[in-house]
């Protein structure tokens, strides 16, 4: 199952270009709005799962595509999640959970967006998988993570490094929550619509050259692993997003070092989700 946030209504997806309105389709039983819907999922997900023959009614128009979690009340952020990404970042490969930090909600956006670049910043690129969970998860095993998990989307972890790694000590949150530096989409993937959702291509390109490439199984820490780490410390909330890390290849880790420049285009994309494109303009365009 695949499912969209179009302009604050629940779409239930029957092609890339096409849906069925969840709230029309259930006669007022489930949406509009996709936080209500992860607040019962399993209610949900057993209803959508009965749905046949229900003609679509929604034409999709990527422009009016918002985050497939609008609203979530904690955003989680991993970082150092690849091996080779921790090498080029100038730090060993975690062994317990890896560096947690949070991405301010007011920096989701949904996955085709015009970005803003902070004035005498370096704008750096880190495309990740995103976990979006479907039930409260607390004290949760590895074992039985997935069953949490609503679903995956493509996520951009954009960072405005000056910002991050200014002293005394680094602004992870801050560097990375300028308006539009979280998108997230196009859409929400369940977990039973990958052949194994632990191994996916990932990657992202600028300007047509690719600047990043790897699979999820290179992930230190995998998506249930992180379900289980961070649900011993805080309870996970339906529609809570996660950012599960980015591979090598980000401008910062680059020898010379290289960032986002006005009328550059960033394309981000993960097998079997699609991809999402950001643009990026001046302060003051």
């Amino acid at each position: 199952m695949r499912i969209a946030n179009l302009e604050n209504r629940a779409v239930l997806l029957v092609s890339d270009e096409h849906g069925i309105d969840v709230e029309a389709a259930s006669s007022g039983r489930f949406g509009p709005d996709l936080a209500g819907v992860y607040e019962r999922w399993e209610e949900f997900t057993a209803w959508a799962g009965n749905l046949t023959d229900t003609p679509a009614d929604a034409v999709v128009d990527r422009g009016l595509l918002g985050s497939p979690s609008p609203a979530p009340r904690q955003v989680f952020a991993i970082g150092l999640n690849y091996s080779a990404h921790a090498k080029e970042s100038g730090f060993a490969q975690p062994d317990t959970l890896p560096p947690v930090f949070t991405k301010f909600l007011t920096c989701i956006t949904g996955p085709d967006t015009a970005v803003v670049l902070p004035e005498g910043g370096n704008t750096d690129w880190e495309v990740e998988l995103v976990a979006v969970i479907g039930k409260e998860a607390k004290d949760v095993s590895a074992a039985d993570a997935w069953d949490y998990v609503a679903g995956l989307s493509i996520g951009q972890d954009i960072s405005e490094r000056l910002s991050q790694l200014r002293g005394p000590a680094p602004q992870f949150g801050l560097g990375k929550s300028f308006p539009g530096f979280g998108p997230v989409g196009p859409w929400l993937v369940t977990p039973d619509e990958f052949r194994n959702p632990d191994n996916l291509e990932i990657g992202c390109s600028i300007d047509g050259e690719e600047v990043q490439k790897g699979r999820t199984s290179e992930l230190i820490f995998s998506v249930p692993a992180l379900v289980e780490g961070l649900s011993q410390t805080v309870p996970l909330l339906p529609g809570d997003i996660i950012f599960t890390g980015t591979p090598a290849g980000v401008g910062l880790g680059r020898n010379p070092q290289r960032f986002i420049q006005p009328g550059e285009t960033l394309v981000s994309r993960i097998e079997g989700i699609g991809e999402m494109t950001q643009m990026f303009i001046s302060a003051g365009n």
